[in-house]
């Protein structure tokens, strides 16, 4: 670490110990304290703290899909007391059996009842609800039926200690099939293969009279809820998960697949209504995290596995009184998953590149709202922020929508380019695709040009798969850009500007195998460009050994694994590469250089200190923003001046990953997407020489004040 590097750190630590609370004013400030006007002229009241707000709303097609793809995210949510509602798009009834399988747990075997098994796993969901929102998995719940936007019915059950806290249950028929082609099913129905979905209604549900829904009712029944929750925070599963390539087999449940599609129409629509809130969208890996390095931390994975245990009714108590049974016995056997309990993992949305400098001084800030891209500038440090505003739509009117996630480069002059990937529904199943659109400015400062397209690496089976990640782009001396993405084989390919302001090529391969998450790509002082990929066991490099020479890689780089998130910065004449450890969440880093060499070499892999936590990590000067044990977002600085700290942690649950700009210390600023689709900000650090303030430093605050 650089002599300013450490002064600068040096005066952040002094800064947040200042008065007696220490770090704890600085992060927890109730924002009382009068810091003046932001033009210096006088007195104004401070910014208030950050704290959740909003309201969150998960759409899984099975019940225990979100015990176990989405917590802790959902406990958390819970626990900051918003409003949390989970809807379940089918009954989850499989094979209508609910017993045990093996050792001492197991069940003798009954005959099929899929009314009653669909009973039995919704009372497990509710005592996992109930236990995650009082301690108390027997706390009582209003249910009631409900008729749908779509022409059928829904079971809504409120908890009544925390009536924040709802489950709908939609009631329609599973595949019964992880992936066989069972035309009674979510696929079948997108697919168009049957006219209408029936329902599978549970037994003790007071809904009672069956129904079914056509594709466009069923999308009509999903808006609806959204537009009755109005959430700000829609979580989902991946709509594009891939295949394995020997067998077609998709790697995935299909229903989870599906789902997600129908959430992602149901989305589209929804955000036609004018009488909504923004929302952004959270997609959530599911079996594909099956032999993935764990991402939480022995703590974190042991509470999961707790709720876990409530559901599947492990101990075989009559807490609920009903003779379906209190849980899901086929889970009794194994509460963890395939390791799920130790696992989260995003898979759009994770990447740290949404924040640029454009003109000197002039910030701005890239996040996906209601399907189009939002952005937020500040034109200078005592500046105020605005936004959000919205770059013209998605490109080809209804039917499209941006995924999350946006990757932001400086062009020379200091225009900027933001990219993004867009998902096509279509009128037809066959339609459904996904490719890299990106817009650039005209000018700096000025606005943006139209969508423009760079297709799509994968030109087979798009409609089945289309499972691109997110882009990394890196920029030349000259302005021109490249695109780099993980295509559906999990091998990395580019895509490059033939000249600046040009079109892009056509997509090359540059090979590797097994790529998980987002590559990164960074250009170091020298000129020469470093991108890497994270793999199940370590990262892969592809390097320029002299600025402008063709990239050389894939490299095998021989780092130890990774949870598969990636941070890169130009560091002198290499790329300091962030990660965090599997199973532990610390944040390891390690300097990569090249020149003269046809492999990069790696300096010792290092703890930047705090404990742990899981996704990725922005980097902001000498301090790391990420997502903190407890789920918020917080700042850590790394060891180098008195050894490891603890996260500076706010109040603010988020979504996605969170960035930072530290191009100047008078640009410094860490940001990040609350769960209330707006934009949440810090200044890191104060100004070299420059006076501390009177009072604690500014906490995290909304960027435009309300």
């Amino acid at each position: 670490m650089s002599l300013v590097s450490r002064t600068r750190l040096a005066a952040l630590v002094a800064a947040v110990c200042v008065g007696a609370a220490g770090v704890t004013a600085w992060a927890y400030d109730d924002g009382a304290s009068d810091t003046g006007r932001q033009d210096g002229s006088g007195p104004e009241v401070a910014d208030q703290a950050s704290v959740t707000e909003g309201s969150t709303l998960q759409i899984v097609a099975h019940p225990d899909d979100d015990l176990f793809f989405m917590n802790p995210d959902v406990s958390r949510s819970i626990a900051a007391g918003i409003k949390v509602t989970t809807v379940y798009l089918t009954s989850g009834e499989s094979d209508g059996r609910n017993e045990a399988h093996g050792g001492a747990l197991q069940d003798p075997v009954g005959p099929a009842d899929h009314a009653s098994y669909s009973e039995a796993r919704q009372n497990g969901v509710r005592g996992a609800y109930a236990q995650m929102a009082t301690g108390d998995r027997t706390s009582p719940w209003e249910r009631k039926s409900i008729r749908t936007a779509g022409g059928g019915s829904a079971e809504v059950d409120v908890l009544i200690a925390r009536p924040e806290v709802n489950l709908v249950w939609m009631e329609l028929r599973e595949a019964r099939s992880i992936s066989g082609d069972n035309p009674q099913s979510l696929r079948g129905l997108w697919d168009g293969k049957i006219t209408a979905l029936d329902a599978q209604l549970s037994s003790g549900s007071p809904v009672k009279q069956t129904f079914s829904y056509t594709k466009d009712q069923a999308i009509a029944a999903i808006a609806g809820v959204l537009s009755t929750y109005k959430p700000t925070t829609i979580r989902t599963q991946d709509p594009t998960p891939g295949r394995i390539e020997a067998t077609g087999v998709f790697l995935d449940h299909q229903d989870h697949m599906y789902g997600a599609r129908f959430v992602q129409a149901a989305s589209e629509r929804y955000a036609q209504s004018a009488d909504r809130p923004h929302f952004s969208i959270q997609n959530y890996i599911s079996y594909p995290n099956t032999g993935l390095p764990p991402t939480l931390d022995a703590r974190a994975a042991e509470e999961k596995l707790g709720y876990l245990k409530t559901y599947a009714w492990t101990d075989r108590e009559d807490w609920c009184r009903s003779p379906a049974g209190c849980g899901d016995r086929k889970t009794a056997t194994r509460p963890t998953g395939a390791g799920w309990n130790q696992t989260i993992r995003y898979s759009r949305g994770d990447a740290t590149s949404w924040m640029a400098e454009g003109a000197p001084g002039r910030v701005w800030a890239f996040a996906v709202l209601d399907g189009r891209m939002a952005y937020w500038t500040r034109g200078g440090e005592k500046a105020p922020w605005q936004g959000p505003q919205f770059l013209p739509g998605p490109g080809t009117g209804p039917g499209t929508a941006l995924d999350t996630g946006a990757t932001a480069v400086r062009l020379p002059g200091g225009r900027l380019a933001v990219f993004a990937t867009r998902t096509t529904l279509g009128a037809k199943h066959q339609d459904y695709s996904r490719d890299l659109v990106y817009a650039v400015q005209s000018e700096a400062n000025g606005a943006f040009g139209p969508w423009k397209s760079l297709g799509s690496p994968d030109t087979v089976d798009r409609s089945g798969t289309s499972a691109i990640s997110g882009p990394a782009v890196a920029v030349d001396q000259s302005g021109r850009m490249t695109a780099y993405v993980r295509d559906s084989r999990r091998t990395l390919r580019a895509a490059a500007q033939s000249a600046p302001d040009g079109a892009f090529g056509e997509w090359k391969a540059l090979g590797g195998a097994g790529l998980q998450g987002d590559p990164v790509a960074e250009t170091d002082r020298s000129g020469r460009r470093h991108v890497y990929a994270a793999t199940h066991g370590s990262v892969l490099a592809w390097v320029q050994p002299a600025p402008g020479a063709p990239l050389g890689g894939p490299f095998p780089t021989y780092l130890p694994p990774t949870t598969g998130v990636l941070s890169a910065v130009p560091e002198g004449d290499g790329v300091r590469l962030f990660f965090r450890r599997p199973g532990k969440g610390t944040v390891a880093t390690t300097l990569a250089t090249a020149g003269g060499q046809p492999a990069p070499r790696f300096s010792p892999v290092t703890e930047t200190g705090g404990p742990g936590g899981y996704g990725a990590v922005g980097v902001v000067g000498d301090m790391l923003v990420g997502r903190a044990s407890t789920g918020a977002v917080g700042l850590v600085g790394m060891a180098g001046t008195g050894g490891p700290q603890d996260w500076q942690e706010s109040r603010m649950l988020f979504t996605g990953a969170p960035a930072g700009v530290a191009d100047g210390p008078r640009t410094d600023v860490a940001a990040a997407l609350g769960l209330d689709a707006d934009l949440h900000v810090i200044t890191p650090t104060p100004p070299p020489g420059s006076k501390p303030p009177a009072g604690p430093p500014a906490p995290w605050h909304r960027a435009v004040k309300p």
